[in-house]
């Protein structure tokens, strides 16, 4: 899979500041040039890690926003872990500052690492005007753009350290510097949603009840109805830009946990066909094959054997200006489960 490619810029430039919304206060992602505050959070629940109060990375003007109501959840479920090599996106570049707000992140930081004059002029003569300080950040156009900065992610390793320059301005309605790479678009949201995908849990259902008996084909199969597509939206609110992701279930994947063991198929791998996997057993099936199990040729003795379920999902999305739905790589999400296998009992009279 390519790296994220960057689109043309699109945003309507009849977005009215009031219309906005409004810009927080919580600690936000990192610029390139501050320092990366905040706690680890709980893996998988938001985005990068110290950065995130609910559902926003970085509640500034260019925060992202989940919106994760049809997203995968019940017992076992998480996230899925892309088949290639592929990661999310590492940092970016947004909306991140009004006039007012930088100058207060500013100066103190100005005034704090102060090496002389020489130092200070370099570092302020991006922001200040030295004719008319009423204009210093861009005061004159407050509420006509944005100082946009780099959002990064140091749990999305290599990239993270990829965007590095200082906050730069963009009016509204405008497209940023077309030689700045890393802008935000409908892409590098697709990625972010993907990475807040969670599918459910694997653990799959085999049959006859009881402890599986040696030489005996054991089908296997999924709940029908909690392996349906699923989705993430994120979106930047103050450019009107979204992207969903969706992740929908194709096959299953079993991994006996020995060797002493024949699959159904004999690839190991059951695709789903009318939004099941497998076939639930019942009385009158045990002299079948089933389309999706496996016979254990051994006894697993006083233990059990570690079987593995694996669920490959087909991940695609949509978004601003994307109507047909583009490709993300696959993502596999899989848990082990004991099987307790026994030699069937006869009894000689």
């Amino acid at each position: 899979m390519p790296a994220l490619t960057r689109k043309s810029w699109t945003l309507s430039a009849t977005i009215a500041l009031a219309t906005l919304v409004p810009v927080l206060s919580f600690p936000g992602l990192a610029h390139a040039n501050d320092t990366l505050g905040g706690s680890a959070q709980n893996p998988g629940t938001t985005g990068p890690k110290g950065n995130a109060s609910g559902d926003t990375l970085s509640a500034t003007a260019g925060a992202v926003v989940y919106d994760r109501s049809k997203n995968g959840s019940g017992q076992g479920a998480g996230p899925v872990a892309a088949t290639t090599s592929w990661t999310p996106p590492a940092c970016w570049y947004a909306p991140t500052y009004t006039p007012e707000q930088l100058q207060k992140v500013k100066e103190p930081v100005w005034a704090a690492e102060s090496t002389g004059y020489e130092w200070d002029a370099e570092q302020r003569k991006t922001f200040l005007n030295p004719d008319d300080h009423s204009k210093d950040f861009n005061k004159d156009k407050t509420g006509k753009g944005y100082w946009w900065g780099s959002y990064v992610n140091k749990s999305y390793p290599p990239g993270w350290d990829a965007c590095k320059r200082d906050y730069f301005w963009v009016d509204t309605g405008t497209p940023p510097p077309a030689n700045i790479e890393n802008v935000i678009t409908p892409e590098i949201l697709a990625g972010l949603a993907y990475n807040e995908i969670r599918v459910p849990g694997t653990k799959v259902t085999l049959a006859p009840a009881g402890p599986t008996k040696v030489n005996l084909p054991t089908w296997a199969w999924l709940d029908a109805a909690q392996f349906k597509p699923v989705s993430v939206t994120a979106s930047v609110p103050v450019l009107g830009m979204q992207a969903t992701t969706v992740a929908e279930p194709v096959s299953l994947r079993i991994e006996p946990g020995t060797a002493d063991a024949q699959v159904y198929p004999a690839s190991g791998v059951c695709t789903f066909v009318g939004g099941r996997i497998g076939e639930p057993y019942a009385t009158g099936k045990a002299g079948r094959t089933p389309p999706c199990g496996v016979k254990y040729l051994r006894s697993s003795g006083n233990g059990s054997y570690p079987l593995r379920a694996t669920i490959t999902w087909k991940i695609h999305w949509t978004g601003t200006g994307v109507n047909a739905p583009q490709a993300l790589p696959d993502g596999e999400f899989g848990a082990e489960q004991a099987v307790v296998v026994q030699e069937i009992q006869a009894v000689n009279r």
